[in-house]
């Protein structure tokens, strides 16, 4: 997929990075947001795209596939991930656990205008966003996950759990690719997620790649699930990898990213820059 271009003033040398502008980290948001309505347009909307008359039930969709929670996480992380490929010139590739996150990319791909170059049908005009939205999980359109008809689309998983052992697989033998992988906190509790923290100690920093995996916990609160995960049931009480992984060499770093509804969470975001363009080096 076509990147986005936000620059910012990083460097190369030190793998560290200026504070973001206000002006870019608005451009920023702007588009994170973007991508958020395209999201939920695709989950709920069959009519009405772009809400130019109130809103009516005969424009939502009679069945809703697809997990909003989720790809908001997914559509602000790979805002930030564009700008981190733009400003180090790496290369990078995006491994998504989470299920049902299929709208986020499509969005994406839509806003970035992959998805029309491979669909003129569906344009970016009022008429192309209805064909757009109308196709998500409807008949003879498109399903929730990342499909092979999602542009940019390599590989199509199917039962969780096995994102970070993809990654590590891309990695190997790789040693120019950063993998950047979304773990879920569903999947986190699987057993072949939890085995597959061990991956590292099979990585070479000289002839492999390097892996970021990144667990999208998608609340801190557990009355919002009626079956919690025991990610968001106790989330300040686990130790992302298990303690026992991360004090057996090669050991793990935990970085914390806590979301909220102001702009902090983008300046934070933001500031996980130097890390990251370290580990890509």
């Amino acid at each position: 997929m076509r990147t986005q271009s936000f620059r910012t003033a990083a460097s190369s040398e030190t793998g560290t990075s200026a504070p973001l502008s206000p002006a870019l980290l608005n451009k920023m948001d702007a588009y994170w947001r973007a991508a958020n309505y395209l999201t939920v347009g695709q989950i709920y909307l069959q009519d009405n795209p772009l809400l130019e008359v109130p809103l009516t039930r005969d424009d939502i969709k009679p069945r809703l596939l697809g997990h909003w929670g989720t790809t908001t996480g997914l559509n602000f992380i790979y805002v930030h991930l564009n700008r981190l490929i733009k400003d180090n010139d790496l290369n990078m590739i995006y491994v998504i656990g989470p299920g049902h996150g299929g709208p986020g990319l499509v969005a994406h791909s839509y806003l970035e205008g992959s998805y029309t170059e491979t669909y003129p049908d569906i344009e970016r005009s009022r008429a192309g966003l209805r064909r757009l939205f109308r196709q998500f999980s409807w008949p003879y359109g498109i399903p929730s996950h990342v499909a092979p008809e999602t542009p940019g689309s390599i590989h199509e998983g199917g039962e969780l759990g096995y994102s970070l052992a993809h990654a590590y697989g891309a990695a190997f033998d790789n040693p120019d690719l950063i993998v950047a992988c979304i773990v879920g906190d569903g999947e986190a509790e699987t057993g072949p997620l939890a085995t597959s923290w061990h991956s590292n100690k099979f990585l070479n920093p000289v002839r492999d790649g390097a892996v970021l995996p990144m667990l999208a916990s998608t609340t801190r609160n557990s009355s919002t699930f009626s079956t919690a995960t025991a990610m968001t049931r106790g989330w300040w009480k686990v130790t992302i990898p298990p303690r026992s992984i991360r004090n057996s060499p090669p050991r793990w770093t935990t970085l914390w990213l806590i979301s909220g509804t102001s702009s902090k969470p983008r300046a934070a975001a933001a500031s996980l820059a130097g890390p990251l363009g370290r580990a890509g080096q």
